[in-house]
């Protein structure tokens, strides 16, 4: 198979240099080649067959299994499958997405890859996709766990008037979004990784539900004087703060959290300006990644990584996509 052992010598360690280093598309293809398939060897996306061979003239493989597609590019059974743009400009707009810490529009990346601001936007949520629960780890958190919740939604002194007589429909958070927050204080890397969910209320129920679901039992838990999180000294130890008080009392406190809702309103803000509630927690899956890889041993390069070693497997349609905001077609690869 061509190039299929030829290992890349360097790797870029800012975006001027990986524009430049992807740009060839050969090396590009040899690169994400490495990285979906580390043990150099090629496994069917359809049969998981490995029986393969190369087409060097058209860039695919072809299986020796008789069965429906049979010949498959590297971005079948990826988040690029059927994607008509060059690798090159994936892997840079990949590269942007996990390293711009407020976030990059779809019309930056429009004029920075001269490509189209809908196939921009089409790129992101699928890469939002790949950035989905990654760094966060498997399982419940356990420790010390911070719990909070925020309201997304834009401010009522910013809208014009017809927008705001369509939107707002009462006082404080009516027609906004509720969206909850759980922080793991210093974990097994030394430092904190969140996880996030859009909740469809603040009620006990479904806020507890949400604890219990991602927590151990008998772990610290901190969370401000809502009444919804009452009832919860049974399973953890339970700690409050009382904001109207005090924001921190010993370690006892929701900073944390607080710190992270301030990284992700800023985002949504300065960077994106308007977000459909319905893709919001694509948006709070691309703030989780890059807050939970911060401290990556490898920097930007560290994050880009680790966002391809989650492309693999997953597949986000654009009938889907503006279809039904809350649902994506997962193939397994």
């Amino acid at each position: 198979m061509p190039r299929k052992n030829q290992r890349t010598t360097a790797e870029p360690i800012s975006l001027q240099e990986a524009i430049r280093f992807f740009s060839d598309e050969d090396r590009a293809h040899d690169y994400l080649l490495e990285r979906r398939w580390p043990d150099a060897e090629v496994r069917c996306p359809t049969c998981g067959s490995s029986a393969v061979h190369y087409l060097a003239k058209y860039r695919r493989w072809k299986c020796a299994s008789d069965h429906a597609q049979r010949q498959f590019s590297i971005k079948v059974g990826t988040i690029m499958e059927g994607s008509p743009l060059p690798l090159g400009k994936w892997l840079a707009a990949m590269w942007m997405a996990a390293n711009c810490k407020n976030g990059v529009s779809s019309y930056e990346v429009h004029r920075a890859l001269d490509i189209t601001q809908k196939s921009a936007w089409f790129m992101l949520q699928r890469i939002r996709l790949a950035m989905q629960a990654a760094g966060s780890g498997d399982g419940k958190f356990d420790g010390h766990v911070e719990v909070d919740e925020t309201f997304i939604g834009g401010k009522a002194r910013f809208m014009h008037a017809h927008k705001r007589a369509e939107k707002i429909k009462g006082r404080g958070p009516m027609g906004k979004v509720a969206v909850m927050g759980l922080l793991s204080r210093h974990g097994k890397d030394g430092h904190s990784v969140v996880r996030t969910t859009v909740v469809k209320d603040r009620r006990k129920a479904t806020l507890q539900h949400e604890v219990r679901a991602n927590v151990e039992t008998g772990s610290f838990v901190y969370s401000d004087e809502l009444l919804s999180y009452q009832g919860l000294d049974g399973e953890y130890v339970h700690n409050v703060i009382n904001h109207a008080e005090t924001y921190v009392r010993g370690n006892v406190h929701t900073n944390g959290m607080e710190n992270f809702w301030s990284l992700l309103k800023r985002g949504i803000r300065g960077t994106y300006v308007s977000v459909e509630p319905f893709h919001l927690f694509r948006y709070l899956d691309e703030q989780a990644f890059r807050f939970n890889l911060r401290k990556d041993k490898e920097g930007d390069r560290g994050r880009f990584k680790a966002l391809l070693g989650h492309v693999a497997g997953k597949r986000l349609t654009y009938r889907t996509l503006i279809g039904d905001g809350h649902s994506a077609t997962l193939a397994m690869a």
